[in-house]
C-alpha cells in the first residue's frame, strides 16, 4: 500500500473515531499518536487532511447534502461521509492532489471499510462535487 493511501485510511479512522467518541480533535489526534504505528511522513499526511477536513468541515458538509439527493447526513453510514469529507476536502482545497487520485482513492477506500453500495455512493457523490466549478464551492458559508 502507498504512504498517501495509508495516510487517507488512517485520516478515515481518526475522523471516524472522533465522530463516534465525540472527542475533541486534540484527543483524538494524541490517541492515535500514541497507539497507531505509522512513519512520520503516513501520519503528517493523515493529520494534515484530517485537520483541513475539520477547517473547511461546514464548507464541505454543505457541498455533500447540496449533492445527495434524499440523504441527509445524519442519515448516511459514517464511514461513506468521513471518505466523502477526506475526497472533498482533498477536490476542493487541495489543488496539489489530482482530482481522480482523490475520486479513486476514496472509491477505494470505501471498498475496503464501507459495504457493497459505498463505492457506487461515494463515486456518485464526488464525480458531481468534481464538475462543479472551485469557486462555487469555496462560496459556501463556513
Amino acid at each position: 500500500m502507498g504512504q498517501r493511501r495509508a495516510g487517507r485510511e488512517l485520516a478515515l479512522q481518526i475522523l471516524y473515531a472522533r465522530d463516534a467518541g465525540k472527542q475533541e480533535l486534540r484527543e483524538t489526534l494524541r490517541g492515535f499518536r500514541e497507539g497507531v504505528e505509522a512513519d512520520q511522513r503516513t501520519r503528517e499526511f493523515a493529520e494534515a487532511l484530517v485537520q483541513g477536513v475539520e477547517e473547511h468541515r461546514d464548507a464541505i458538509d454543505a457541498a455533500i447534502t447540496a449533492r445527495s439527493k434524499n440523504w441527509s447526513l445524519s442519515r448516511m453510514p459514517r464511514v461513506d461521509l468521513n471518505v466523502m469529507r477526506l475526497a472533498a476536502f482533498e477536490l476542493l482545497f487541495r489543488s496539489d492532489i489530482p482530482k481522480k487520485v482523490s475520486i479513486n482513492e476514496a472509491i477505494e477506500i470505501a471498498k475496503k471499510y464501507g459495504d457493497k453500495e459505498s463505492p457506487a455512493f461515494v463515486n456518485g457523490i464526488l464525480d458531481e462535487l468534481d464538475a462543479c466549478p472551485k469557486d462555487e464551492e469555496r462560496s459556501t458559508p463556513e
